[in-house]
C-alpha cells in the first residue's frame, strides 16, 4: 500500500475515534444519565489531565525502550477495552476513572502518530512540511465521518457511541503494528542528553522571553475556550428538542450533523493559514481567532433551530477560524521560534498548556459556573446566559491579548526545514 495511503488510513481512524463520542457525551450525559454539570465538567478534564503528563511520558517510552508504532498499537487498544466499559458505567465517579483511564490511553496517540508519520515520510525523502498538512486534513474528515456515523444512527444520547469508539480503536491498535517502523533514538545519543532534555523539560526555557510567555498563556485560555464548545455545543442542540415550536427541526433530530459543519470549515481554514501567517503575522492571525471565539459563542447565545438557524450554522463556520487560527496557526509559530533542538519538546509544551491545563481549567470551571449560576432548581439551563458568559470571555482575551503579545512580524521569517537527524531508522 502507498505510504501517504497508510498514514492517511491512520489519520482518518485516530480522529474517528474521538468524534465518535467527544461531542455527543454532553446529550449521553445529561439526557441518559442525568448526571450534574459539575462532575461533566470532571469528565471532560479527564483531557486535560491525561495530557497533563502522558505524552511526554510516552515520548520518553518510545524514544528508549519501545518502537512508537508498537506503542502507539498497545495504547489503542488499551483503549478499546476501557472505551467498550464505558456503558457499563451507573455513577458519575466511576465514570471519572474509567473515562480518565481512556483518555491516558488517547490522549499520548496524538503526538505518537505525528512521530510515526514524520518518520515515515522523512525515510521515503519526503517533505514533511509539505506532504504532511493534506494526510493530517483526513484525521478531521474521521471525526466528521464519525459524527454522523453517530448521528444517522440515532446514538447520541446512547451507549451505542462508545462501541462504536471502541471498534475502530481496536481496528486502528492492531493496524498500527503494520505501519512502518519508528524504533527507539534515545540510545544513539543518550550521553549528550540531560535528564531535562529527556523529559522534554528544555521547552520551559522558552518562559524567559517574556513575548512567548504571554503567548503560552492565552493559547492556555484558548485551550480552555475551546473545551467549551467541546462539552456543550451537542447538548445545547438536544435541549431544543423540550421545546415544542422546535420539536422534529433539522437541528434537533440531527445535532451532531450541524455540529459536524464546524469540522467542515475547519478543513477549509487550514489552507487559508500560509496566507494570513505571512501576510498579517501571528499576533493578528491569533485575534482573529479570538474574536471568532467571540462570534462563535455569541451566535450560540442567540440562535435557535427555527429562524435563527443560520446563527447557529454561521456559528460553526466561525469555527474553522476560531480552531485554526490558533491551534494550527500557534504550533507552526511555535515551530518559527524555538530552537531547532527542542521543536518536539516545544510542541509538546504547546499541547501541554492547551490540550492539558487549558482544558482542565475550561471543563473545569465552567461545569463549577453553570451549574452555580446557569441551572435552575429543575435542572434546565439558561443556554443565553451561557454562550453569552463564554462569548465575554472570548472578548476579554482579545482586548487584553493586543497590548501584552508585543511581538513583532517579520514576513520574510520562514520555518526551520526539518533536518535527516530527526529520522529514526530500524
Amino acid at each position: 500500500m502507498n505510504l501517504k495511503l497508510r498514514l492517511t488510513v491512520m489519520n482518518f481512524l485516530q480522529f474517528f475515534i474521538w468524534g465518535a463520542w467527544l461531542i455527543t457525551i454532553g446529550a449521553y450525559w445529561f439526557q441518559n444519565k442525568q448526571w450534574s454539570g459539575t462532575s461533566f465538567g470532571a469528565i471532560f478534564s479527564t483531557m486535560g489531565i491525561s495530557a497533563l503528563f502522558m505524552p511526554a511520558l510516552m515520548g520518553v517510552v518510545a524514544d528508549k525502550w519501545i518502537s512508537a508504532q508498537k506503542l502507539y498499537g498497545l495504547l489503542h487498544i488499551g483503549g478499546a477495552l476501557t472505551l467498550s466499559y464505558v456503558p457499563q458505567v451507573n455513577d458519575p465517579h466511576t465514570m471519572f476513572w474509567v473515562m480518565l483511564i481512556t483518555m491516558i490511553c488517547y490522549m499520548p496517540t496524538i503526538s505518537l502518530a505525528i512521530a510515526v508519520a514524520y518518520n515515515a515520510l522523512k525515510r521515503d525523502g519526503m517533505d514533511v512540511v509539505r506532504d504532511f498538512p493534506p494526510i493530517r486534513v483526513w484525521g478531521t474528515v474521521g471525526f466528521i465521518a464519525a459524527l454522523w456515523t453517530t448521528s444517522l444512527l440515532k446514538l447520541e444520547t446512547s451507549p451505542g457511541q462508545f462501541y462504536i469508539a471502541a471498534v475502530a480503536s481496536l481496528a486502528l491498535g492492531l493496524y498500527a503494528f503494520t505501519l512502518p517502523p519508528c524504533p527507539p533514538t534515545l540510545g544513539k545519543d543518550a550521553g549528550h542528553r540531560t535528564l531535562v532534555d529527556v523529559l522534554g523539560l528544555s521547552s520551559l526555557r522558552l518562559f524567559q522571553n517574556r513575548n512567548m510567555a504571554v503567548f503560552f498563556v492565552f493559547a492556555m485560555l484558548l485551550g480552555a475556550a475551546l473545551q467549551l464548545t467541546n462539552a456543550y455545543g451537542d447538548t445545547f442542540l438536544h435541549d431544543f428538542a423540550t421545546v415544542d415550536a422546535y420539536k422534529g427541526t433539522l437541528a434537533v433530530r440531527y445535532p451532531a450533523i450541524i455540529m459536524s459543519i464546524s469540522q467542515i470549515s475547519e478543513t477549509l481554514f487550514i489552507l487559508t493559514i500560509p496566507f494570513f501567517l505571512k501576510r498579517f503575522g501571528i499576533k493578528t492571525v491569533m485575534t482573529i481567532s479570538m474574536l471568532a471565539w467571540f462570534l462563535r459563542f455569541g451566535l450560540f447565545a442567540y440562535g435557535n433551530p427555527g429562524d435563527g438557524l443560520w446563527m447557529i450554522v454561521a456559528s460553526c463556520i466561525v469555527y474553522g477560524m476560531a480552531f485554526d487560527f490558533f491551534n494550527i496557526s500557534g504550533s507552526l509559530f511555535v515551530e518559527q521560534q524555538a530552537d531547532p533542538r527542542i521543536r518536539a519538546s516545544a510542541q509538546g509544551l504547546f499541547m501541554l498548556m492547551t490540550n492539558g491545563v487549558g482544558a482542565v481549567l475550561g471543563s473545569s470551571l465552567s461545569g463549577w459556573m453553570i451549574d452555580k449560576w446557569f441551572t435552575d432548581a429543575a435542572g434546565a439551563k439558561d443556554w443565553h446566559g451561557i454562550w453569552s458568559a463564554f462569548a465575554l470571555y472570548a472578548l476579554a482575551m482579545a482586548v487584553l491579548f493586543v497590548p501584552l503579545f508585543k511581538h513583532r512580524h517579520d514576513p520574510h521569517k520562514v520555518i526551520p526545514a526539518h533536518g535527516a537527524a530527526d529520522v529514526s531508522n530500524p
